[in-house]
């Protein structure tokens, strides 16, 4: 698990009663204690003043929290109105009640239902093309009745179709209790599993495979569970280096059971025939450092993705019975300009899911011999991600396809005639007209003359001479490329004049390994200084202008946000920073935290005196300073197991303390949620109702 917290412009952390003020407002924000808490590391001195806020629950903690809030209300409480209107909009653009695109497994089709005012999603199945055979799986809105949050882990049914074991998180810190389901009598087995991260059945449906977190939320011990039983459940593996994190899945094929065991640079997989869950384990390959790749299976052979060759991937073939290194022939080679990011593999077919200049391609290519090829996609910029592909006989490869004007679409692409059949495309409500709107593909020279790509959607006609308002998102960390995917919510602000545009920076994976490499480690600052060369790239071309710009980031994104509101202040009008991931290098110091210690590989590791030296040249928190800052909107929430509220609350009181002029800054804590936000859709919407309506107020 990294610290990702995709925003897609479209839904941000919750916010409590977002639409009135629930206080008198306070003339003056809150201020909160300087209490001195001094750390000497590498012959460096630091002192922490706000360091008593990670005592949570502490009465005056509380208190400054709830500070805050009543101040944020407060000040947003003249813009109720447009909160309200926008949130009436993104509503009225939704089908409320909706079927996603039903998939085949097995005996029977699921998908799941949406309707009109219930927060959470309903799971069904029925015998195919069968509506009136309808089994309601998983009621969620049943389940999060009384609760404030609601989070679905795991959701796995038995190979027979009769049990459906799940895990819920009732507070949003990532704890989920697994829990199991007979689907023929619709009871509940008396079984329940604290800390489950990930499931895979044996072949019997009465046994299955399931990881287990340790205290700092990294999974680290594979089990083995009978259903029934009452012995203790096998212990059949346990990873004890700390950088790495396990899981177990079962192939498509439905034949092999594999356990991976993963850090950010490393993999090793085992696997077990899923006929003989108490069998011996094997060794696809013995982990090496630098070494990763993933396996499938089809017949006798498994098929591995691994860049042992090449940073970007290459696809080889290799025996069952002999699966290691010395046995691998090659079937797609690594190619520099081409990041193979996926591999998919049915009975006749197998497919690559690839990124080159920026942009995903699907390759097919058939086992019988035939030539492999792309799938053709138009727009400039456009998001594809593989669909629901259950079935190992599958004829068809189903995709989802969308782009920053054309809504979610999933496609059935037949491999042997080549055709694809669109299944069901999201429906956007109130007349919306994707020929409106236009997205571009732009390239902004960062240092060293590097280009750097720029994904930008606007409503046709906006004017080019720096007085359109622009909203300006980033990410750039763990090698994830930022989605470039369609949202109703963003329409509201495209037809008010706003552009959109998304930078698709160094530390991401927008153009393969070395697009991750040259933006992590001792090469973070890469990261934001290209971010500052996209800003001044769609400033010198007339898309905006300084005092008509607002950023917006979260978790690694809302890093990115601090680092660049440190560098570049007076480039930004306005900060939306969601869950921010700003007290680096105090978090990357406390390997008792969850995902410190597996992180090292990404920031690395601050007690080794050149990292720490690094990171403090760039940690937000450290280097905030006595200077004019943006406008900011600054969110989080209490129960955030992946970037501990105390970041934010510490980052905004420092910057309370420091900086040197009258702008606002706001910060909103859901006292109810983890890192995601709210988990119910319109507690989403309502969300992002309160960011539009501080953007579109800062940039009028």
């Amino acid at each position: 698990m990294f610290r990702i917290f995709l925003l897609l412009l479209c839904s941000c952390a919750a916010v409590s009663k977002p639409f009135t003020a629930t206080q008198p407002a306070p003339m003056s924000p809150p201020v909160a204690a300087k209490k001195p808490h001094t750390v000497t590391l590498h012959g460096d001195t630091r002192v922490d003043d706000y360091f008593w806020l990670r005592e949570k629950g502490a009465p005056e903690v509380t208190a400054y929290l709830e500070a805050e809030n009543a101040y944020a209300d407060a000040q947003m409480a003249p813009t109720a109105e447009l909160q309200k209107s926008l949130y009436d909009e993104i509503v009225g653009r939704i089908q409320e009640t909706d079927q996603s695109a039903p998939y085949r497994k097995g005996a029977f089709e699921y998908y799941r239902r949406t309707k009109k005012g219930k927060q959470y999603a309903t799971y069904c199945r029925r015998a195919p093309g069968k509506p009136q055979s309808e089994e309601v799986l998983l009621d969620m809105n049943a389940l999060a009745e009384g609760r404030p949050f609601l989070g679905l882990g795991v959701y796995e049914v038995s190979p027979d179709g009769r049990y459906l074991v799940f895990s819920l998180d009732e507070t949003g810190f990532r704890d989920y209790t697994l829990q199991i389901k007979d689907l023929r009598s619709g009871e509940m087995l008396l079984e329940r599993i604290e800390k489950v991260k990930s499931v895979a059945w044996a072949s019997d449906s009465q046994t299955f495979f399931y990881t287990v977190d340790d205290e700092t939320k990294r999974a680290h011990r594979v089990l083995r569970h009978r259903l029934g039983s009452a012995d203790d459940d096998a212990l059949l593996y346990q990873e004890d280096d700390e950088r790495f994190r396990v899981a177990v899945w079962r192939s498509r094929s439905g034949e092999y059971v594999f356990r991976g065991a993963f850090s950010h640079t490393t993999s090793e997989i085992g696997f077990l025939r899923a006929s003989a869950p108490k069998g011996a384990w094997r060794m696809v390959a013995e982990r090496e450092q630098d070494h990763e790749y993933d396996v499938a299976h089809r017949g006798g052979d498994f098929l591995i993705r691994t860049n042992d060759r090449g940073r970007n991937f290459r696809v080889v073939r290799a025996p069952v019975d002999s699966p290691g290194p010395s046995s691998w022939k090659e079937l797609v080679p690594h190619r520099d300009g081409v990041m193979v990011e996926g591999l998919d593999v049915f009975e006749s077919f197998y497919v690559l899911l690839e990124r080159e200049t920026g942009l995903p391609y699907i390759r097919v290519s058939r086992f019988d011999g035939d030539t492999a090829h792309r799938i053709g996609m138009e727009e400039p910029v456009y998001a594809v991600y593989a669909g629901n592909n259950e079935e190992f006989s599958a004829s068809a490869y189903r995709f989802r396809y969308e782009s920053l004007t054309t809504p979610d679409s999933v496609f059935d692409y037949d491999v042997s005639s080549k055709r694809r059949t669109l299944v069901k495309q999201l429906e956007v409500l109130g007349g919306y007209e994707p020929a409106t709107y236009e997205s571009e593909r732009l390239w902004a020279t960062a240092a060293g003359g590097t280009q750097v790509p720029i994904s930008v959607v606007y409503k046709k006609g906006t004017p080019r001479d720096g007085s359109s308002p622009t909203l300006l998102a980033g990410y750039g960390s763990y090698g994830y490329p930022y989605p470039t995917g369609f949202s109703h919510s963003r329409v509201s602000l495209l037809d008010r004049g706003i552009t959109v545009a998304i930078a698709h920076i160094r530390g991401g994976g927008e153009l393969g390994k070395h697009w991750h490499d040259t933006g992590r480690m001792e090469h973070k600052m890469n990261t934001f200084t290209d971010f500052i060369a996209v800003a001044e790239h769609l400033i010198s071309k007339g898309y905006t202008s300084r005092d008509r710009l607002a950023i917006q980031g979260g978790s690694a994104g809302g890093l990115l946000l601090g680092a660049v509101s440190n560098l570049r202040p007076d480039l930004f009008r306005a900060v939306v920073s969601i869950v921010p991931f700003v007290d680096v290098l105090n978090t990357m110091l406390d390997d008792s935290l969850p995902l410190t210690v597996g992180e090292y590989e990404e920031w690395g590791n601050p007690n080794e005196r050149d990292a720490y030296f690094q990171i403090k040249a760039y940690c937000p928190y450290t280097n905030i300073k006595a200077q004019p800052y943006p406008t900011m909107l600054i969110r989080t929430s209490l129960n955030d197991s992946q970037v501990m509220y105390w970041e934010p609350a510490k980052y905004v009181a420092k910057l309370r303390a420091h900086k040197t002029d009258e702008s606002r800054l706001l910060f909103k804590i859901n006292m109810d949620a983890g890192h995601g936000g709210a988990s119910g859709r319109y507690d989403h919407l309502k969300e992002t109702a309160l960011d539009y309506a501080f953007v579109l107020t800062e940039l009028r």
